[in-house]
């Protein structure tokens, strides 16, 4: 699917962050790489082998998990816990966060169409924000308005879609959603717009 397969009616273009716009891993295998050569510097931990371990652990278990698997190999101290995650929140990355190939072309296409571009967010908002301020949108951003669902109440709940349209004067009918969870979908479905899985694009 591209953009000259979506409902030309459709005037504004709502997307998530994460796994749709770029892929988040590569925001969070930075920070591991910058966590494990902190850890190497203070602790003399090998930087390479700490950093498969946490990439492993993302991949095998899931986000959650990887301190803890970490810790547990390297006995590393609960007091580097408070240097991790404010790490995930505010880390500046090495390398700049690129957009998936298809969804830059999309976004540029909506832009040349005139039409509206919302990112719609939820998660910890300071690290949403540090993201948005690390992705290479090659001139795009001034064109992309940012709303963070916790602000208000987090996706599913519609509180956060109907504050955007009630703010740019939408309808249900003029937007279009584009997707990649349950969580996004019933919201959708809550405020009654068409969505589209991202996975369509990719």
């Amino acid at each position: 699917m591209n953009y000259k397969d979506i409902d030309k009616r459709k005037s504004a273009f709502i997307f998530e962050l994460d796994n749709v716009l770029y892929p988040e891993k590569d925001y969070l295998y930075q920070v591991y790489y910058l966590f494990a050569n902190l850890l190497e510097y203070t602790e003399l931990v090998d930087a390479k082998e700490t950093t498969n371990l946490m990439i492993d652990t993302y991949v095998s278990e899931g986000e959650q998990f990887v301190f803890d698997r970490m810790a547990e190999k390297f006995t590393i101290a609960e007091k580097y816990k408070a240097n991790f995650d404010n790490l995930l929140i505010t880390a500046k990355l090495p390398l700049k966060l690129l957009l998936y190939q298809n969804m830059l072309t999309l976004l540029q296409e909506v832009v040349v169409d005139r039409k509206r571009l919302f990112i719609v967010t939820n998660g910890n908002v300071e690290q949403q924000v540090n993201k948005i301020k690390q992705i290479e949108w090659h001139g795009l951003e001034k064109y992309l308005t940012c709303y963070f669902a916790e602000e208000t109440t987090a996706k599913p709940e519609p509180d956060v879609i109907h504050l955007l349209m009630q703010e740019h004067n939408l309808q249900r009918r003029d937007i279009m959603m584009i997707e990649n969870s349950e969580t996004d979908r019933l919201c959708a479905e809550a405020v009654g717009i068409d969505y589209i899985n991202v996975e369509s694009f990719l």
